[in-house]
């Protein structure tokens, strides 16, 4: 992802907390020791203060990660796949079921910045999000493609209502929805590589698969994204998780090549 942006023409700088100091860009020896992930908790918004006070180590999520690059005035953002709205685990039931929505839809509600992402990850109800990211007010536009992407694969059913095919056009839209004064995030989406891509059919055996053994395991709060993306990662035998480095890396180079569309804009007053 570093290289990919470098290459592009912007500056990279990734987000977390070490060793309690909310920290944009992680030199080299900071960053092999949280790919390491000893002692490195997960650390959301909410997070952030207790995290910061405790002196921890943390990697941030989508929400905390935004808080942490806006309030230094970071107008691009790259990730993976956003969160959402949580399915229902196999066997919940009204009165033991809480309808988990991640903690990212409301940071992209309340944060002007251009985030580029992969889609809603796959383990979520897509849908569900979708509708959310609409009641929240949050613009969602696709790269090259008009269908929403679920993470590992180009296409969830689900029709855009916004695309570009360049990063400058992607650029004119943020500036005037900003100009507008509005506060939530634009939503760059992009399907992964086609190198890389795993079919919807492929990938949501594995889905459900993860979802039952997440229920087996009693397995909530937090805990949950992250299991079930091991999950899957298991059950495709490796293969979600190259999608998955292959969707970052493309996600990062966009995300560089809309800030410099951004700063060209800005230096020539357009």
């Amino acid at each position: 992802m570093l290289a990919a942006v470098e290459a592009a023409g912007a500056v990279a700088a990734i987000t977390a907390v070490v060793c309690g100091v909310a920290t944009l860009g992680l030199d080299a020896g900071e960053l092999q020791r949280f790919l390491d992930r000893e002692g490195i908790r997960k650390v959301s918004s909410r997070d952030l203060g207790i995290a910061i006070a405790e002196g921890a180590d943390g990697a941030t999520t989508v929400a905390a990660s935004l808080a942490i690059a806006s309030r230094l005035g970071v107008r691009v953002f790259a990730t993976g796949g956003i969160g959402g709205v949580h399915r229902e685990l196999p066997g919940a039931s009204i009165d033991t079921w809480v309808r988990d929505e991640s903690a990212d839809l409301l940071e992209l509600a309340r944060t002007p910045m251009v985030v580029v992402s992969a889609g809603p990850k796959a383990i979520l109800d897509v849908r569900a999000t979708w509708e959310r990211l609409d009641t929240l007010g949050i613009p969602v536009v696709g790269f090259r493609t008009r269908e929403l992407p679920a993470f590992y694969s180009a296409g969830s059913g689900i029709r855009l209502t916004a695309s570009a095919d360049d990063a400058g056009t992607i650029a004119d839209i943020a500036d005037a929805h900003f100009g507008l004064g509005r506060s939530q995030a634009v939503l760059v989406v992009q399907p992964p590589p086609d190198d890389v891509a795993i079919p919807a059919d492929v990938i949501e055996p594995a889905v459900r698969s993860a979802l039952a053994l997440a229920a087996k395991d009693r397995v909530s709060g937090g805990a949950v994204t992250p299991f079930l993306l091991d999950a899957v990662s298991s059950a495709t035998k490796g293969q979600s998780l190259d999608t998955n480095l292959g969707l970052l890396e493309s996600n990062a180079r966009l995300a560089a090549e809309i800030a410099v569309a951004l700063s060209r804009a800005e230096r020539s007053g357009t």
